[in-house]
C-alpha cells in the first residue's frame, strides 16, 4: 500500500478520470422533518453534487451489485424450438465513490458468502469484479456503532481511500489501477505534519463514538438466552415492515419467483431480496409458516447476524452502520437489542 497526499482541488480531476465510466457516490436528496439532510447513494455526472462531507446515506450501496430485483433468465417456446436466455447484468465497470469503511466492509463480507462459496453467485460476482472503489472517512453518527463491530477501518476492499486533513486528503492506494488514474494529478509524499493530522483525525473519530455493542462472548450468550423472554418483548414492538433489511448493507436473502405467460410461449425467473421479518418469509407449500410469531422471526435475524455468520466466517454479519436503527418505525436498534439480552443497561436509557 502506498500513502500519498492530494490537493483537494485535485479531486475533480481524479473524477474527470473515472467519468468514462459511471460513478455512484452519495448525494444531497432532500431533508427530513427535523431539518436533517439526507443522503443516498445514486449515479452522478457532475462533480459538484458529490456530497463527500455526508454523514450517512439512507440505503448502502448493496443495491448496485445486489438489486432489490433482478431477472435470472428469460425462456422462448416456439413451435420448432425452445430457447434459454442468461444475462449476468455485467455493465461497463463502474465506480463507487466515497464509501465509509463500514460500507467496504459490509461488501467484503457479502463476499465471503456470495463469492468465496463452493457455488458462487455469478451474477453478483460479475458486477464485483467490475467495479473500482473509492472509500472516504468520516465521523460517525450517535447511531454508529461500527467500531465495536471492527468495521470502522478498512483495510481490504477498495482502491483508494481518502482521509480528509483540511485542505487535502491523505491517500491510501491499493492497487495499480489506482496508481495509474492518479498519476496526471499533483501528488506528493506525506510529510511529518501530514501524519500528525492523521492521527488526529484518528482520534477525533474515535472519540465520537457513543454507541456500543459488548460483543465478547456474545455467541455464548446468545446461545444461552436462545429462550429468554426478552424476545417476545421486541417482537411484541416489532411491525414485521423488512425495513431493517431494507436499509441493511448485508442482508442477502432473497427468493425467486417464475412468471409463465398464459399462452406458454414465453416464461421469466426473477430474484427478489427478501426480509427474514416478512411474515411469509418462512412460508412453505401447503401455507405451513415456520415462524409466525414477529419475536421468532426478529430473533433469527440477531442471531444469524451475530451467531450463525460468526460461526461460518469468524465474525459478525454486522457492520455497526446503525442504518437499520436510525428507519425502525418502533425504534429497534442492534445496541438495544444486545443490551438487553446481556442483561445490560440499553443505550437509549441512559
Amino acid at each position: 500500500m502506498l500513502f500519498k497526499i492530494l490537493p483537494k482541488s485535485e479531486l475533480a480531476g481524479l473524477f474527470a478520470a473515472l467519468s468514462e465510466n459511471d460513478i455512484i457516490g452519495p448525494v444531497h436528496k432532500g431533508d427530513n422533518r427535523a431539518g436533517t439532510p439526507l443522503f443516498d447513494f445514486a449515479r452522478v455526472t457532475d462533480f459538484d453534487t458529490l456530497r463527500l462531507d455526508f454523514t450517512s446515506t439512507v440505503h448502502s450501496a448493496k443495491r448496485f451489485v445486489l438489486p432489490y430485483r433482478e431477472t435470472l433468465s428469460t425462456f422462448r417456446i416456439t413451435k420448432d424450438s425452445w430457447e434459454k436466455q442468461v444475462d449476468f447484468n455485467i455493465e461497463r465497470p463502474f465506480v463507487l465513490f466515497g464509501l465509509h469503511a463500514c460500507d467496504i466492509n459490509a461488501l467484503n463480507k457479502l463476499d465471503k458468502v456470495l463469492m468465496g462459496s463452493v457455488y458462487p453467485t455469478p451474477y453478483y460476482a460479475a458486477k464485483r469484479r467490475n467495479m473500482f472503489i473509492i472509500g472516504i472517512d468520516c465521523i460517525p453518527l450517535s447511531s454508529c456503532f461500527c467500531r465495536s463491530m471492527g468495521t470502522d477501518t478498512a483495510l481490504t476492499g477498495f482502491d483508494l481511500f481518502l482521509t480528509d486533513l483540511g485542505e487535502r486528503y491523505f491517500v491510501e492506494i491499493r492497487s495499480a489501477k489506482a496508481f495509474q488514474f492518479l498519476k496526471g494529478l499533483s501528488l506528493s509524499d506525506p510529510a511529518d505534519s501530514d501524519h500528525d493530522l492523521y492521527l488526529d483525525k484518528n482520534t477525533a473519530m474515535n472519540a465520537a463514538f457513543v454507541a456500543h455493542v459488548e460483543t465478547s462472548d456474545l455467541t455464548k450468550i446468545l446461545d444461552l438466552e436462545f429462550e429468554s423472554p426478552v424476545w417476545k418483548d421486541w417482537g411484541a414492538r416489532c411491525l414485521s415492515c423488512g425495513t431493517c433489511a431494507n436499509v441493511c448493507p448485508t442482508c442477502y436473502c432473497y427468493g425467486v419467483e417464475e412468471t409463465v405467460a398464459l399462452d406458454l410461449s414465453s416464461a421469466r425467473k426473477e430474484k427478489q431480496l427478501h426480509s427474514c421479518n416478512l411474515v411469509d418469509f418462512a412460508e412453505v407449500a401447503g401455507g405451513h409458516n415456520f415462524r409466525p410469531e414477529s419475536a421468532s422471526r426478529l430473533k433469527y435475524r440477531y442471531y444469524h447476524k451475530h451467531r450463525g455468520f460468526v460461526e461460518a466466517f469468524e465474525e459478525s454479519l454486522c457492520v455497526g452502520c446503525g442504518r437499520c436503527g436510525r428507519s425502525c418505525l418502533a425504534e429497534i436498534n442492534v445496541p438495544d437489542v444486545i443490551a438487553s439480552i446481556r442483561h445490560e443497561e440499553m443505550v437509549s436509557d441512559r
